[in-house]
């Protein structure tokens, strides 16, 4: 219609100056049939746009690892923060008190490690050298307990002869080479996220201000902000956790020593580390090798090994856990392990482990803009149901009997009766004094 009441317009002007309306309607044929001019342009602006959007892609999945070690430096800087300030404030340099703080930590875990090692190495050459033993007092329970006939020396002919044990030397042997790879590639990250935590914890301030620099005065008290309550949550949830690893390091060793279960001390480290850094489900999946080992003494001790875990898990989550995180990560049970869930299918081991600092910084920081006001008094809020609504039968019985006369009063279910016969009592004694009863 637009287009008609302009050819229109168009044959009025020429027919007035003189024109043949049929040339101007071939012109007009003309200038619709012709491309628009803005058209080969956005074209190209689009042709544009997706290229630089396949080459965005591109460019995120070849730099995938060298962003998680990023964050993973973050987030050790922010751990590292309050020992290097408290350290700067007092009169050292920066960099050097970054430097001190890193070099204490690597001591402690390369000491960690050596001890740790050392250990576990002793006491898998005592487990290889007793593993026998092992192997035919869990034969004799099976044989006593079931009534079979199982033999170790045949067991460990089927063993040896099979398929699947030949196959996977087979695989061990030629993936020696790629074993080296990996672990040279695990020593070049680790160096990485080192590098990159060290910058970020000694030039703190100087990028504070870089960022600072290009958002205006309201968001650059928002960013600080947000950046002291991640240096509150990141270092107060590490703290904690190690602290609370090395008493369930504690708990349980004693536990394993009473029962003389060997190789008490790697156990015990084991399950404290464990069950520390993989939150909710840690301390379970980290009891099973001591459930394992306790039961090739005794199985009774495996059992008695499953309660301590059961038991001390809730002593954790009920008493231990909330005095010490009450201030550095106040977070939710069940936000806990939705983020742990949600970071390891995002980042896998690096996620599970920085998700619940992140979350605490972020619940944090959204609850400074979230308005809060006082809840009323009602009995609803502490799971109480509201009162005079009677029980479940009252209420059915209700709505089958349909709306109620207005000017009949409602009595609660409870007192139904009484108020029945009160009601009778009434009309008795107005019908004697010759008045109407009150409604």
């Amino acid at each position: 219609m637009a287009s008609t009441d302009e050819t229109a317009q168009v044959d009025q002007d020429t027919a007035a100056l003189g024109t043949p309306p049929q040339a101007t309607a071939g012109r007009a044929a003309e200038r619709g049939a012709s491309m628009p001019r803005w058209l080969p342009r956005a074209m190209v602006l689009a042709l544009a746009l997706v290229a630089c959007l396949q080459l965005g892609t591109w460019a995120f999945h070849q730099l995938t690892g060298l962003l998680i070690n990023i964050l993973i430096a973050f987030f050790l800087a922010l751990a590292v923060e309050p020992a290097v300030s408290w350290m700067a404030a007092h009169g050292m340099r920066r960099g050097t008190a970054t430097g001190l703080v890193f070099l204490a930590v690597l001591i402690a875990g390369a000491g960690f490690v050596t001890l740790l090692g050392s250990m576990l190495a002793g006491q898998i050459v005592s487990m290889v050298e007793e593993f026998p033993k092992y192997l035919d007092s869990v034969i004799n329970w099976i044989n006593s307990s079931f009534r079979t006939e199982l033999s170790r020396v045949e067991i460990q002919n089927n063993l040896i002869h099979s398929d699947w044990l030949q196959k996977y030397v087979q695989n061990g042997a030629s993936g020696v080479l790629d074993v080296s790879a990996q672990v040279l590639g695990g020593l070049f990250q680790l160096l990485t996220v080192l590098l990159f935590s060290f910058y970020f914890a000694a030039d703190g301030p100087r990028l504070r201000r870089a960022l600072c620099s290009v958002l205006p005065p309201a968001r650059q008290a928002e960013v600080l902000r947000a950046w002291e309550i991640a240096v509150d949550k990141t270092g107060g949830y590490l703290y904690s956790r190690g602290l609370m690893a090395l008493i369930s390091c504690g708990a349980h060793y004693i536990l394993l020593v009473v029962l003389e279960v060997p190789y008490a001390p790697a156990l015990a480290v084991w399950v404290g580390l464990v069950s520390q850094f993989i939150p909710t489900i840690g301390t379970y999946l980290a009891g099973a090798v001591p459930m394992l080992i306790a039961f090739t003494v005794d199985p009774w001790y495996a059992l008695w090994v499953l309660v301590f875990v059961v038991i001390y898990q809730q002593f954790e989550n009920y008493l231990l856990q909330p005095k010490l995180t009450a201030k550095s990560v106040d977070i939710h049970p069940a936000v806990a392990f939705g983020s742990v869930i949600a970071g390891t299918a995002l980042l896998g081991a690096v996620g599970a482990l920085i998700a619940i600092p992140a979350a605490a910084t972020l619940q944090a920081f959204l609850g400074a803009y979230v308005k809060r006001y006082v809840v009323t008094d009602d009995p609803r809020v502490h799971g109480h149901r509201r009162r005079g609504a009677g029980p479940v039968p009252a209420r059915v019985w209700r709505f089958l009997q349909g709306p109620r006369d207005p000017r009949v009063p409602r009595v609660p279910w409870a007192r139904t009766e009484a108020a029945t016969g009160t009601a009778e009592q009434e009309q008795r004694t107005a019908s004697a004094s010759g008045r109407e009863p009150e409604q």
